[in-house]
């Protein structure tokens, strides 16, 4: 991977740098005009992929950006990249992003608050008349929630080679309307290649600010999360297949019980993540009883597992122990377990030298910070794919995302956003 070239600046042009600060209210008015876009009554935002709000708020970035100097491409799976040009167009882009689609009942910061601090960077950067060595560019990535489309994370998924073009163009809602159909309609069909091996340009580096999705920064009372990577991801779907039988008549040791021993893998899930701590998780989200009838033993239970380790092996580990305990109730008799993993995303290690620039940026800010691995996805794990990643956190109140209640306190907004504008000026160096 390309590593950007860092040029040695003007002792003046160095303290000019050292002293910038992004501007609070400007940021968290930027954030609060792109929430009225699929305003929720109850305070959230309900903006899905490529339908016209998301064109809303597209059209809204391109305005902001362009206002800001920079030109703006859109790519063929319609993730757009605002570009302010560097001394030296030869050097790959330091960039920066997130996304600006929500869930049904997402909240103003989840994605936003990521490329509206890469905004605020540039404005920075304009107001005080400072140049970088490197290209900066704030990307905006295609359908990160998978609310609508799936697979989630599509258009940095596509951009990393994690599946085709052509797959996730064909990808279709429940009204079977096509993500190509889709951008076609709300017009950022873009024609720049969209995945690195087609030549889609690789970045020199890349940073996502987020708030952290979780309750551990404001437990510790920490302004600031340098996150050192993602946890692997193994989700399965598991059916467990008896015999439906009248609950009267049926005795308890002749039935053939779906539900009995398919709470008992639930509860296995819980202990294989408990013998994983402290960077494990183990989720069972979803249940579907059959026949789902009060006086009958249920037949069949479908269930989803999603588990979650820092390293491959510990997933490995974590899959092997849940493979066992299906084979070992199928054992028993009675009961057929059927076993299929549909997701595998492996753990995610970002790059030690970026992470190292936002630890020192917290630090010349005085600001307490905390290593921290990320639990959930984000457009930077198929990034780090490709190019020199790192992220940000700062706290969300009660560690409470994908709802209409996600909230964040500005000074923490503008915290993280100013660790970003130093990281971004560490990685693309100062012009002459």
């Amino acid at each position: 991977m390309n590593d950007v070239a860092l040029s040695t600046p003007t002792p003046a042009a160095g303290r000019a740098a050292a002293a910038l600060s992004i501007d609070p209210e400007r940021l968290w008015d930027s954030l609060m005009q792109l929430a009225k876009l699929g305003a929720t009554e109850k305070g959230g935002v309900c903006r899905l992929a490529l339908t016209d709000l998301d064109r809303q708020g597209r059209e809204l970035f391109v305005r902001w950006m362009k206002e800001a100097g920079c030109s703006v491409r859109v790519d063929a799976i319609g993730n757009l990249f605002a570009r302010r040009e560097g001394q030296d167009a030869s050097l790959p882009a330091v960039a920066t992003g997130s996304h600006i689609d929500t869930q049904p009942t997402g909240g103003k910061f989840d994605g936003n608050y990521g490329v509206l601090a890469g905004l605020e960077v540039l404005r920075t950067l304009n107001d005080a008349g400072i140049r970088t060595l490197a290209p900066l560019e704030v990307c905006v990535w295609t359908n990160e929630e998978g609310s609508r489309f799936v697979p989630v994370m599509m258009g940095s998924g596509v951009y990393a080679g994690a599946f085709t073009l052509a797959h996730a163009l064909a990808a279709t809602d429940r009204e079977g309307v096509t993500v190509a159909d889709a951008l076609q309609a709300i017009g950022f069909a873009g024609d720049t290649p969209a995945a690195v091996d087609d030549g889609a340009p690789r970045f020199g580096a890349y940073f996502e600010a987020h708030i952290e999705q979780g309750p551990v920064l404001e437990d510790a009372d920490i302004p600031l999360g340098v996150v050192t990577g993602a946890l692997g991801q193994r989700w399965y779907d598991v059916v467990v297949t008896g015999q439906e039988a009248h609950a009267g008549p049926t005795p308890m040791q002749l039935r053939r019980d779906a539900l009995q021993g398919a709470t008992g893998l639930m509860q296995t899930v819980h202990q294989i993540a408990m013998g994983e701590q402290p960077n494990a998780r183990g989720t069972v989200g979803y249940v579907q009883v059959h026949p789902n009838s009060r006086n009958v033993i249920p037949g069949r239970v479908t269930f989803t597992v999603d588990l979650r380790h820092t390293d491959d092996e510990g997933l490995d580990r974590m899959d092997a122990q849940l493979r066992a305990a299906c084979a070992a109730l199928q054992a028993q008799g009675g009961l057929t377990v059927e076993v299929e993993q549909t997701v595998y995303f492996p753990p995610a290690h970002f790059a030690e030298p970026l992470v190292r620039a936002v630890r020192e940026g917290a630090e010349r800010a005085g600001l307490a910070h905390l290593d921290i691995v990320s639990g959930a996805g984000h457009d930077a794990v198929y990034v780090a794919r490709t190019a020199p990643t790192a992220m940000i956190f700062v706290p969300c109140k009660d560690g409470i995302s994908h709802n209409e209640i996600e909230d964040a306190k500005p000074e923490h907004l503008a915290a993280g956003a100013n660790v970003l504008l130093h990281a971004m000026l560490d990685r693309a160096g100062i012009a002459q």
